[in-house]
């Protein structure tokens, strides 16, 4: 083949050219993300009930949905939380690879099911399904400049003209709205009720009657009476009510003298926020915000573009002094993530071809394997178009590693080529055909290594599966084109790029300084392998403690999932005291803004602050904070960096005594969670009731408190809270000539709210609601304010038959799995990884009562799957290997030489990541794998040879000597071009350097170790085992080869 194309070079260009116009086109079509999507599909169901409370809720309508939620395909797990305001959400988890349309239909379809059984108020309010991502992408926000808009009136902007286009935009999977749209509330005085002898209901009975919509039909409508009609017309009957005005006129009571009672004598109406659970503010203004997550499998980048585009078309019709701020956008990462490494490509690249022109010593040399770079790596982008996957950190890292690989390829061809013309005085193109003869086989025999050692990763399944399926595939792609363009393009550039060399001509002074050295170097390296030979045991003894040591060490790296990443953006969540006001939420969030504004301007760019929710639960006690930190080039100091503000954020608010503050770094993968660190459940399995799983809680708060390895260890739930039981004495009531139904009715619409119907608000359809004044129901006192009407007409006060007591309940009810639950979510103490807090974890977790056990979910759920697999896929690229080596060889003996080199490259790996205090993530392994690769190929290269020069009846250990000797120059060219393309990313800063770090330290320890340990103990391992061998088989090689000749 290499013939074919050596004779045909503008045939091998065109295809070149081809590959790489291919790829040009790929990467216009392929989509830009950080990760790939590894977050498994999940679907919310979210409902509101208004006025109910926690408790209610869980049995109404969650556990009502939940029964019917089985039988789905790919089912994960289910969890649910109900909230005291009458809000809840179940989200529904699917294995990772589950269609996320089909999940979405499927729960739909069991929806559908349940919702008959659910109470009237709650299908009147509409029950959302979505698909759900853990974190927000985007928060967008309004924010009153002047501050003649309050946050109300933004959150009914955003709701009536900003929240349906922005949710049609393509990528924007669910959404929640920071506030709510307006509604005509109805606020009864029961004063004047009582004095009119007017209930709650009369007053809903006569608002629904009034405010109507009539389909009055057509005048001279078909079929008529005869030919004589000559007109027809619409009838128009009452519509429904546009204006406070209108509902104000309507007529609730006529008084036996004539006297009219309309609505306004008893009840004040006004435009005002459907829910006013939450509001926020920006810098301190007033603003409200949509907050919207990705849809599932969608693209960060492309969607935030969409996002704000849609908003850039709707901004000038924006009332005057709002303005549209982005409190926390996880895109910028992306962008700058990916930038920075294409950066490193470029470097890799350029000092690749500085070492090979420090070792070739022509440029005209140093240009063959430098244009093989680019037809790999754009024809790489072309199969990932194909292969369905995207422009991401790890496809990236794969590239980087790539550059190091494939320039190893055509390094190989040239050297040789080059040794042929200087050695036997061929001319380029008959040293070229004599040399692609003598190196074809171990081409193909490397290409093959390297993708064995990847291909087992492309099949654990998970999220770490998706994530090291992406590299694997990418690099067994880059490998594959790598052998091909050797195979090809190079042969077809050496024939005619390469020249014959002039006899005599002596090299520049710095490559004759440096080959001097070199020279002395390799023959004093030949008198050292042949030093180690004579005293074998020694040196087997010395890799005997060297793999003892790897294994110690090892053992010390801490674990985790991911390393720990700057996205640029910070979370703050403030929990008060149970049933603390809103007002005093407002005053806990406002130190916090002032003190990130005042304190930390240098890297804070804004902050939203949000009263009444965040991700513990909802309620007056609840606040959270969206920190947005300037650019990444605006913050190149090491105390801008975000771990540095969250550290100085962390003793600032700890210093606060009314709350319970916790800053939040978001996770490396933001789909994965929204805080790092771990996350599971404690379940009732037992039944033991609510209770003792409080106790169980409080007791591993406690204790996860004393134990040093861990850190912020929090419920992300809410404490139970003293709330006021109404106790109704039926015997009186009925006594009294009292219904219950009315007691029941007057109870719900007066302290809690009723949905009556709909109007019509400026061309968009809102709801009437129904409640009580702000000063009817303060205090317990005020339920004698209300007042019942009896069947003969007379108003009996509450008092007359109802008791209350204070009793402690449930302020949020969580699920997992259909079954009572508490989340806890907690860190690490620095230096601690979050499998070593994950271990300690499950020990407290035995000291709980019996029937409490724990369920690790979330990114944890994920470690542990990732944690059983990774051993195994080690193991199972080592086997690879050694099958490949075996075949290729044709022997079982000599794949051992090569195999027994891979743990020193791990152990320099190991030693790399210890020394720099870095953990065994995903990015480690992935790194100790290609280590696996390299030290493999460096070591064929030295036993390819030393078995050729034993072949042709050179004494074992002349051969294994001078084997060495001959492939040191190009074993050491190869491994310093792989180690200084990898270099930029074990120095990089800003944007994804933690996984930088991590995958390019463990890669360049691995590869120098690998090589200046190999490049000793390759020899001894091959001169060893051929002794064993040949102990055993009583033959030498020369002898076989005289017999196959004869």
């Amino acid at each position: 083949m290499s013939k074919f194309f050596i004779n045909r070079p503008i045939f091998a260009w065109v295809v070149a050219i081809v590959v790489m116009l291919a790829g040009v086109l790929a990467i216009k079509g392929l989509p830009i993300n950080q990760y790939p999507n590894v977050a498994p599909p999940a679907i919310s169901i979210s409902v509101t009930y208004p006025g109910a409370s926690a408790q209610a809720v869980q049995d109404t309508v969650v556990q009502v949905i939940e029964q019917q939620l089985n039988g789905l395909d790919g089912l994960r797990y289910i969890t649910s939380a109900s909230e005291s305001e009458g809000s809840m959400q179940i989200v529904v988890t699917f294995e990772q690879g589950t269609d996320p349309d089909i999940a979405q239909v499927q729960v739909q379809n069991k929806l559908n099911l349940a919702t008959p059984m659910l109470p009237q108020e709650v299908q009147q309010q509409g029950i959302r399904v979505a698909k759900y991502q853990m974190n927000f992408m985007l928060v967008v926000g309004l924010v009153s400049e002047d501050g003649s808009m309050s946050s109300a009136d933004l959150a009914d902007y955003i709701a009536t003209n900003l929240q349906d286009p922005i949710s049609r935009t393509e990528g924007v999977g669910d959404f929640t709205l920071f506030g709510a749209p307006y509604a005509m509330r109805i606020w009864l005085d029961p004063a004047k009720l009582n004095a009119h002898q007017l209930t709650p209901s009369d007053v809903m009975a006569a608002v629904k009657s009034q405010n109507v919509q009539v389909s009055a039909g057509q005048l001279g409508g078909l079929p008529t009476i005869n030919d004589k009609v000559q007109l027809q017309a619409t009838v128009l009957g009452k519509t429904r009510m546009k204006t406070a005005e209108e509902f104000r006129e309507i007529m609730l009571k006529v008084k036996p003298n004539g006297a009219q009672v309309r609505l306004k004598d008893v009840a004040d109406v006004q435009l005002g926020g459907q829910f006013t659970a939450i509001s926020s503010k920006f810098d301190g203004k007033p603003s409200s915000a949509l907050a919207l997550r990705l849809t599932t499998g969608g693209n960060v980048l492309d969607a935030v573009k969409a996002v704000r585009a849609t908003i850039a078309k709707l901004e000038p019709n924006f009332p005057p002094g709002v303005k549209v701020v982005f409190p926390y956008d996880t895109s910028p990462v992306v962008q700058v993530s990916i930038d920075s490494v294409v950066h490193t490509l470029f470097e890799a690249i350029v000092l690749v071809f500085l070492v090979m022109l420090l070792f070739l010593q022509s440029i005209r040399a140093t240009l063959v394997p430098t244009l093989a770079v680019p037809v790999v790596l754009l024809g790489t982008f072309g199969i990932l178009l194909a292969a369905g996957f995207t422009i991401n950190l790890l496809t990236m890292f794969a590239m980087v590693l790539a550059i190091g690989l494939l320039v190893d390829d055509a390094i190989v061809v040239v050297e040789n080529v080059e040794r042929l013309m200087h050695e036997e005085h061929l001319s380029p193109k008959e040293a070229t055909i004599k040399s692609m003869g003598q190196i074809s086989g171990a081409l193909v025999g490397i290409g093959l290594v390297i993708s064995a050692v990847f291909v087992p990763m492309a099949f654990m399944d998970g999220s770490t599966g998706v994530i090291y399926r992406q590299f694997a595939v990418t690099i067994a792609a880059a490998m594959t084109l790598s052998v091909l363009v050797a195979l090809i393009f190079t042969p077809a550039l050496c024939a005619t790029i390469l020249k014959t060399p002039v006899p005599g001509k002596k090299p520049a002074a710095f490559f004759a300084w440096f080959n001097r050295v070199f020279n002395a170097g390799a023959s004093g390296y030949a008198v050292g392998v042949e030093g180690i030979l004579k005293r074998n045991k020694l040196f087997l003894l010395i890799y005997a403690l060297l793999l003892v040591a790897l294994a110690v060490l090892f053992a010390r790296i801490p674990s985790a999932f991911l390393p720990e990443e700057d996205q640029g953006t910070m979370m703050v969540q403030v929990q008060l005291p149970p049933n603390a006001s809103a007002a005093r939420t407002e005053q806990v969030l406002q130190k916090v803004v002032n003190h990130l504004l005042e304190n930390e301007k240098d890297t804070v760019n804004g902050v939203m602050s949000v009263n009444g929710f965040n991700f513990a639960g909802r309620g007056q006690n609840s606040g959270l904070l969206f920190v947005e930190l300037k650019p990444f080039e605006q913050r190149k100091r090491p105390d801008q960096h975000l771990k540095a503000l969250h550290g100085r954020t962390w003793g600032f608010v700890s210093q606060i005594n009314d709350a319970m503050i916790v800053p939040i770094m978001p996770p490396a993968i933001i789909e994965l969670g929204n805080a790092t660190g771990f996350d599971f459940y404690l379940q009732d399995n037992g039944g033991v009731g609510h209770e003792v799983l409080m106790q169980a809680r409080n007791q591993m708060l406690g204790m996860a408190a004393q134990t040093p390895q861990l850190a912020m260890v929090r419920p992300n739930g809410l404490s139970d809270e003293p709330q006021f039981q109404i106790e109704i004495d039926e015997e009186k009531a009925r006594a009294l000539g009292l219904n219950l139904a009315d007691i029941n009715s007057t109870m719900s619409i007066a302290w809690g709210s009723a949905y009556i119907n709909d109007f019509i608000d400026r061309g968009r359809v809102k709801k009437v609601f129904l409640q009580g004044k702000a000063e009817s129901r303060v205090g317990p006192d005020d339920f004698a304010k209300w007042y019942v009407r009896n069947d003969a007409g007379k108003m009996v006060p509450f008092s007359a038959f109802a008791t209350g007591k204070w009793v402690y309940g449930p302020a949020k009810l969580e699920r997992f799995n259909g079954v009572p639950a508490v989340q806890i979510v907690g860190g690490t103490a620095p230096g601690v990884s979050t499998g070593e807090a994950m271990a300690v974890v499950e020990g407290l977790a035995q000291q709980l009562p019996p029937g409490v056990d724990l369920v690790w979910s979330g990114l944890s759920y994920e470690e542990i799957k990732a944690g059983n697999q990774s051993a195994w896929i080690m193991a199972l690229s080592m086997l690879m290997v050694f099958l490949c080596l075996a075949a290729l060889y044709e022997s079982w003996a000599i794949p051992f030489s090569v195999m027994l080199v891979v743990p020193l490259g791990i152990l320099g790996a190991v030693l790399a990541t210890l020394s720099r205090g870095l953990t065994n993530d995903v990015f480690f392994q992935i790194g100790m794998i290609t280590t696996v690769g390299l030290a493999a190929k460096n070591a064929i290269l030295i036993v390819e040879f030393a078995r050729e020069l034993h072949r042709e009846g050179k004494p074992l250990m002349r051969a294994a000597v001078e084997a060495a000797r001959l492939r040191l120059r190009p074993i050491i060219m190869t491994s310093m071009a792989f180690v200084l393309g990898v270099v930029p990313l074990a120095i990089a800063t800003g944007a994804s350097s933690g996984s930088q770090h991590s995958i390019g330290t463990s890669v360049v320890g691995g590869t120098l170790a690998g090589t200046f340990l190999a490049i000793f103990f390759v020899p001894l391992f091959f001169y060893v085992i051929g002794h064993i061998t040949e102990r055993f088989g009583k033959r030498t090689p020369a002898a076989e080869a005289e017999e196959k000749n004869a």
